[in-house]
């Protein structure tokens, strides 16, 4: 059996995708979708996809599409979402899934009622480094204290992770905040009892706050200090620091490394060390089997949830 998927939106995640569907057995890339034509033509022919299509609707309206990887505009995401699902096209979805919680619920309930895979791109849940912690919690070696988590940009003007110019703006707490705390309610197996939430001035401009620091409280009391900017004139990206009752660990990206900066190999963790890889892999499995996925929509609810209360905080 043979998916055909369609990615719609062909920015930095797009490729990444792209990447990784290419060491996939069972996965094929039907077509890529983007409003540059000539930008997907040029990626298509990189990785061997005949078929671009300007608009996402075009895309839907084909037989030859089972699925679909929305890597579109965030603002974009709960729409087209629900458009995928409507017409019989499973669907995974960048995160966020959606910047509100009104609207998760609605994918939610057009999931449920499809029956179709609705799954959420939380690619955190798939990094081999943090399946290494997560494996070591679910053997009992493991109880995390604090995770400590600093997502460092610098994003005073409106481009992309690739630098380039785009036409809508990111937001630190419904895109950037909703990894870690879904990363954090995942690893503790808990929904956060406490949330506190703090923001900075709001950009004249771009129209959002440029800093942010968010605190949240597990029952178990374990705890989650994340630091958010888009004013870093530094090293950009994420960095967790896991701190537990047997070791600290740091991870950033796909590399762990020890509390003494020793690097953990992980390559025995799953069958590839690329985040993104493993995410397609767990998309064409939950198809293929009709299983619910590691990061189904109903399983990510909690987050958007959590990332609600701390909105109403700021």
């Amino acid at each position: 059996m043979t998916v055909n998927i369609c990615v719609a939106g062909i920015g930095a995640n797009g490729l990444k995708h792209l990447e990784g569907i290419a060491s996939i057995d069972g996965m094929r890339v039907a077509a890529v979708v983007d409003a540059d034509v000539s930008k997907a033509e040029a990626v298509g022919a990189r990785f061997g996809v005949a078929s671009v299509e300007p608009n996402l609707g075009l895309a839907l309206e084909r037989t030859d599409i089972d699925a679909v990887i929305l890597c579109t505009p965030t603002p974009m995401h709960a729409a087209q979402g629900l458009a995928c699902l409507q017409a019989g096209k499973h669907v995974q979805i960048e995160i966020p899934i959606a910047d509100n919680l009104a609207d998760v619920q609605s994918l939610l309930r057009e999931q449920k009622r499809s029956g179709l895979i609705g799954m959420a791109g939380h690619t955190r849940r798939f990094n081999p480094s943090h399946q290494w912690i997560h494996q070591r919690i679910l053997a009992g070696e493991l109880n995390i204290q604090q995770m400590d988590v600093q997502t460092y940009f610098m994003r005073r003007t409106n481009i992309n992770a690739l630098g380039e110019p785009r036409g809508w703006t990111d937001h630190l707490l419904w895109h950037h905040a909703c990894h870690t705390i879904d990363l954090f309610q995942y690893q503790t197996d808990d929904i956060a009892t406490r949330v506190n939430a703090m923001q900075g001035p709001v950009h004249p401009e771009l129209g959002i706050a440029m800093d942010m620091s968010i605190q949240l409280k597990a029952e178990s009391g374990a705890l989650c200090t994340l630091s958010l900017s888009f004013n870093n004139d530094g090293p950009i990206g994420t960095v967790f620091r896991y701190i537990c009752d047997n070791g600290t660990y740091l991870v950033n990206y796909d590399d762990l490394f020890d509390g003494a900066g020793n690097r953990i190999d992980v390559s025995g963790v799953a069958v590839s060390v690329n985040g993104f890889e493993l995410q397609d892999r767990a998309f064409l499995a939950a198809i293929e089997s009709g299983t619910e996925p590691e990061s189904s929509f109903a399983r990510v609810v909690p987050a958007y949830t959590t990332l609600d209360r701390a909105e109403k905080l700021l």
